[in-house]
C-alpha cells in the first residue's frame, strides 16, 4: 500500500487530514499506464511533464484559486461610474488566473485544432486532451464548461463554417495568448424549450450578408463568450428540430461596437458558482449563418455531443478526486484504535467509489480512442461514437452524484464545510445530470443509436475483438450479450420506461470488457500490479452491477479489496 502522506511537523494526530501538496498526477499510477495504452510513446513522452506539472498544481495553487473563486462568484454590471451604459461581467481575479492555466498554459481549447501545443508539431488526439482536462477537473469544474464549449465551437465551426467564418474567428478560439484569445459557448435553452429543442422560439431575419436574432436565451453559460452559437428559426422555417439554423454570434461586431443583446440577469447556481451563467435578451443581434439553413439542430448536435463527452469525462476526474480525498483521509484517519482504511465497511466503501470512478475512466478513453477514429474516416468508429457519448454521459454523471457523496462522508462533518473540496465536488456533479441533457433524454438517445444507426453492432463488434484478444471470459461474455440483447429489445419496442435500465447495462458491460482488456495489455497476467487491479475491477463490476444478486445473501469479499485499496 502507497505511504500515507506524513503530517506536518507539529501537526496534531486528530487533525482532519488534508491532501494539500499532493500530486494528483504521481498519486494516480494507472493514468499514465493507461495513457500509454492510447498514444505513441513519443507522445507520451512529451505530454508527461505537463500532467506532472498540472498534478503537481491541483494539490496546491490550483485547488486553492478553485476554491477562492467558487466563494466569490462573477458579478454583472451594468453602467460606468459616470452613468454610461455599458455591461460587463466582472470575474475574481483567482477566476482569471485559472483562465490563464487552461486556456494559455495548457492549451485545452487548442490542442485538438492546431499544432504547437507542449511542442507537439500536430494537433494532439482526444485521448491527450481528455487526460489533461480530466487531471484539470480534479481541482475546478466551473472553468471546464467554457474550456469544453470554446473547444466544441472550434470543432463545429471548422467542420461545417464558411471559409469565411472560419478564417475570422477561427484563430482567435484556438490562441493560447490571452489577449487574442476568444472564448466560446452555446446558447440553445429556452425557458419554453429545455430538452425539447423543437420548440425553440428565437428567430433569425436574414438582412444581407448576416441575420438578426431575436429572442430570449434562458440558461446561457459561459455568458459573455466573445463567440457563442445560437438555435434559432429563420422567418417561415418549418416547426420543430427541422426548421432550425445555427448561426454564430459575436459578442463585439467588427466595427469594435456591443452586439445587439444584453445580459438579463445572472444566475445563482447551486453548483459551478465560478463561471457566469444567465439569460440572454438578443435584440436584433448580428450573426452569421453556420452550415446549411435547414441542418442548424443536425449541427448544432456535434457541439453538443462533444459537451457531452466532456460531462462524461469531468464527472469521471471528479470521481477520482472524490476517491483520493476518502483514501487519504482514510489513511490516516485513527478511529477506534484503528486506521479508519483497515476496517472492513470503510474498505467496502471506498471499493464502490474507486469501482464507479474506474468504469467511467476506462469508457472515457475507449470514447476517446473512437473518436479519433471517427474523425479520420471510420464509419464503424463514427457508430461506436454515436453510442458511447451517451453512454458515458448518462451513467458516468449519475455515479458522480453517489461517489462525490460519500467520499464527503468518508470525511465526516469536515467534508460538509465548505473551506474543503468535497462540499463543492458534490454540488458540481449534480449537475452533469442535467447539462446537453437530462438523465431521462441521454438514456433515449442511447435508444436512438442502436434502433437508427447500428451503433450497438458496431460497438459489440469492437468488445469482441477486446475480448479476444483478454482471453476468453464465459462469464463476462454471457453477461456483454445479455445486456446487448435486452437493449435491442426496448430499443427496437421503443420501450421508454427500460431506456435508463438498458443504458446502465450496456454501460457497465462496456466498462468490465474495457477493464479485462486494459488489464491484460498492462500486463496483469504477467503479476503488474495495475494490470491485475483492472482486472479486478472489471470482476467487480460484473460482481456488483451485471450479476443476479440477492440482496438479502451476504455478498463475497475475497482478495480484490486489499489489492485494490493500493490505487
Amino acid at each position: 500500500m502507497n505511504a500515507p502522506h506524513p503530517l506536518p511537523h507539529g501537526t496534531p494526530a486528530s487533525a482532519v487530514p488534508d491532501s494539500r501538496g499532493t500530486n494528483f498526477y504521481r498519486n494516480d499510477p494507472a493514468l499514465p499506464a493507461l495513457l500509454k495504452l492510447y498514444v505513441s510513446p513519443e507522445m507520451f513522452a512529451c505530454v508527461e511533464p505537463h500532467l506532472d506539472r498540472l498534478g503537481g498544481l491541483i494539490g496546491t495553487r490550483l485547488d486553492a484559486l478553485a476554491g477562492t473563486a467558487d466563494r466569490n462568484p462573477p458579478k454583472l454590471h451594468y453602467r460606468e461610474r459616470n452613468g454610461v451604459e455599458r455591461q460587463w461581467i466582472e470575474k475574481h481575479p483567482a477566476y482569471e488566473e485559472m483562465e490563464r492555466i487552461a486556456f494559455a498554459d495548457h492549451g485545452l481549447a487548442a490542442m485538438s485544432h492546431r499544432g504547437g501545443v507542449f511542442g507537439w508539431p500536430t494537433a494532439l488526439p482526444p485521448a491527450v486532451k481528455y487526460a489533461v482536462s480530466y487531471l484539470f477537473v480534479q481541482a475546478e469544474f466551473g472553468l471546464c464548461c467554457p474550456v469544453s464549449m470554446s473547444d466544441a465551437l472550434a470543432r463545429t465551426l471548422g467542420k461545417f463554417g464558411s471559409p469565411e467564418l472560419v478564417a475570422r474567428y477561427l484563430p482567435g478560439l484556438t490562441s493560447q495568448d490571452m489577449d487574442l484569445h476568444a472564448q466560446g459557448a452555446m446558447f440553445m435553452t429556452e425557458q419554453g424549450a429545455g430538452s425539447d429543442v423543437g420548440s425553440t422560439e428565437t428567430v433569425a431575419r436574414q438582412e444581407g450578408d448576416h441575420w438578426r436574432l431575436t429572442g430570449d436565451k434562458w440558461f446561457c453559460s459561459n455568458t459573455d463568450a466573445e463567440l457563442a452559437l445560437v438555435l434559432a428559426r429563420p422567418e417561415n422555417g418549418a416547426p420543430g428540430t427541422k426548421g432550425l439554423g445555427l448561426y454564430l454570434l459575436p459578442r463585439t461586431l467588427t466595427d469594435g461596437t456591443p452586439n445587439h443583446y444584453r445580459i438579463i440577469r445572472l444566475k445563482d447556481k447551486m453548483g459551478t458558482r465560478s463561471m457566469a451563467s444567465g439569460e440572454i435578451r438578443l435584440e436584433g443581434a448580428i450573426a452569421y449563418l453556420v452550415g446549411e439553413e435547414a441542418r442548424g439542430f443536425v449541427q448544432m448536435a456535434d457541439m453538443i455531443n462533444m459537451s457531452r463527452l466532456s460531462n462524461g469525462m469531468r464527472a469521471a476526474g471528479m470521481m477520482r478526486r472524490a476517491y483520493a480525498e476518502a483514501r487519504h483521509v482514510a489513511s490516516q484517519r485513527i478511529a477506534f484504535g484503528r486506521r479508519v482504511i483497515d476496517m472492513p465497511l470503510a474498505q467496502r466503501q471506498l471499493m464502490k467509489i474507486l469501482l464507479a470512478a474506474e468504469a467511467a475512466r476506462s469508457v472515457m478513453f475507449a470514447a476517446a480512442r473512437a473518436l479519433e477514429a471517427a474523425d479520420a474516416g471510420d464509419a464503424a468508429a463514427r457508430k461506436r461514437i454515436r453510442i458511447l457519448t451517451p453512454l458515458l454521459k448518462f451513467r458516468a454523471c449519475r455515479d458522480a452524484r453517489r461517489a462525490t457523496g460519500d467520499a464527503m462522508e468518508m470525511r465526516g462533518g469536515a467534508g460538509y464545510i465548505e473551506e474543503w473540496p468535497d462540499a463543492r465536488l458534490v454540488r458540481d456533479a449534480h449537475l452533469g445530470s442535467i447539462w446537453e441533457g437530462t438523465s431521462n433524454i441521454v438514456a433515449q438517445d442511447v435508444l436512438r443509436a442502436i434502433k437508427r444507426e447500428d451503433a450497438l453492432d458496431a460497438l459489440a463488434q469492437e468488445l469482441d475483438a477486446l475480448e479476444r484478444e483478454s482471453g476468453p471470459n464465459e462469464d463476462l461474455f454471457r453477461a456483454r450479450q445479455r445486456a446487448q440483447a435486452f437493449a435491442h429489445g426496448v430499443a427496437a419496442a421503443g420501450d421508454a420506461v427500460h431506456a435508463r435500465q438498458a443504458a446502465s447495462g450496456l454501460y457497465y458491460s462496456t466498462a468490465a470488457t474495457l477493464l479485462a482488456w486494459e488489464g491484460h495489455r498492462i500486463g496483469g497476467s504477467a503479476g503488474n500490479k495495475i494490470g491485475r487491479q483492472r482486472m479486478a475491477l472489471s470482476r467487480l463490476v460484473m460482481r456488483h452491477k451485471l450479476d443476479e444478486r440477492d440482496p438479502l445473501a451476504p455478498s463475497a469479499a475475497g482478495e480484490d479489496a486489499a489489492l485494490l485499496l493500493d490505487l
